[in-house]
């Protein structure tokens, strides 16, 4: 069994008295990391994918819920984002009935935490969970094995179902991408045009590691610049994809309003394009292994609850930098190569403007000083 780094942050929350939110993608461990927590337990399981769940909560009083919840003394709701009310519901469990701790868990951040903002605040703890980190890995079966693992994980990413069973992963991979991507998030939105969707996802992925016009994913997918937006926005909000801004303040020639766009998964990305291909035979290494590592990054700092201002640096005339962090005034900044031997110089333009605490490559080689 992978245990995973929020199980201990996630029991200890509920030794205090707020209702604990666990979000993060279908198929990504949640019902499995609470389960294994809290076998052993006084549980009532509810999920919020059942109509009479909904049915049972969607109206919720004090007097109904000590009925639902009988005796147990904790009481988990997974897919609490299809339940309308939630946030009343858990406010009520919270205020009213004391003696139950209880956790929520969502697939989606913006369906959940838009209806728990109000009525929870100051009465909920948050978690986020990502698929299988490569730390959650080294510490399962050790550094070098994991390491050598590097290739699967590129192209096969880390789902649970995928990395435990890897002689199965394209098939795994592909169907989580074709059900959760498109049918969930079209659900969620009311879309009526999934075919505009579908291309503007499969248009990010071939773009991972440059940087995207909006304008011109518009005109490829045939949708304007405001749609494009918020198809993101959604995606972003749905734990598909996540966004780096361009760092500048100080050179005229600097990039300041670009982005780039990352997938959260390696696996997911590569199944949008149904690209599965050995990365020996593959045009896109360099920008898999840039797209694996800053997931892992922001897995860290999440997990580790580091917050960092996440950029990466590019003037017009071409100079650049993989990714950039800031803390208190303090950047760090870092150039990603596959090839262990190939040099990389940081530009001298940027490191006297900024005076960087920190430049390091990260490569295979040394990957473990960036993510762990």
């Amino acid at each position: 069994m992978i245990s995973r780094i929020q199980a201990t942050e996630i029991r200890a929350a509920l030794q205090g008295t707020k209702a604990v939110i666990l979000l993060g993608p279908r198929q990504v461990g949640k019902t499995t990391l609470l389960q294994n927590l809290f076998q052993d337990d006084d549980v009532l399981w509810l999920n919020g994918d059942e109509a009479d769940t909904r049915d049972m909560l969607e109206q919720p009083n004090a007097t109904r819920l000590k009925a639902v919840i009988g005796k147990h003394k904790l009481l988990v709701i997974d897919e609490a984002q299809r339940i309308s009310n939630i946030g009343l519901c858990l406010k009520i469990i919270v205020d009213q009935i004391k003696t139950v701790k209880v956790i929520a868990t969502g697939s989606s951040s913006f369906d959940l935490a838009n209806k728990i903002k109000e009525p929870l605040t100051g009465r909920k703890q948050e978690f986020q969970l990502f698929p299988v980190s490569f730390g959650e890995m080294t510490a399962h079966h050790g550094l070098l094995t994991e390491k050598r693992l590097l290739e699967q994980r590129l192209i096969y990413g880390y789902y649970p179902e995928a990395v435990t069973t890897p002689d199965q992963a394209r098939s795994i991979i592909k169907s989580l991408a074709d059900s959760y991507l498109y049918k969930d998030i079209l659900i969620w939105e009311n879309i009526k045009k999934p075919q505009k969707l579908e291309k503007l996802i499969q248009a990010l992925a071939f773009q991972i590691g440059s940087e995207v016009s909006f304008n011109e994913l518009g005109q490829h997918c045939g949708i304007d610049k405001g749609t494009v937006e918020h198809y993101i926005d959604i995606l972003e909000r749905a734990f598909v994809v996540f966004t780096l801004p361009s760092f500048g303040r100080n050179l005229r020639n600097e990039l300041k309003k670009s982005k780039k766009i990352y997938f959260h998964d390696n696996g997911i990305r590569n199944a949008v394009i149904n690209q599965f291909s050995p990365l020996a035979s593959r045009n896109d290494t360099g920008a898999l292994w840039e797209n694996f590592v800053i997931s892992e990054r922001m897995k860290k700092n999440r997990y580790q609850n580091v917050v960092y201002n996440r950029y990466f640096w590019r003037t017009t005339a071409q100079q650049e930098i993989d990714y950039l962090e800031e803390n208190n005034g303090e950047i760090s900044a870092w150039e990603f190569k596959w090839n262990e031997k190939k040099k990389v110089k940081f530009p001298l333009t940027f490191t006297k403007a900024y005076a960087p605490g920190k430049t390091l490559t990260v490569s295979p080689a040394n990957l473990e000083e960036f993510v762990l």
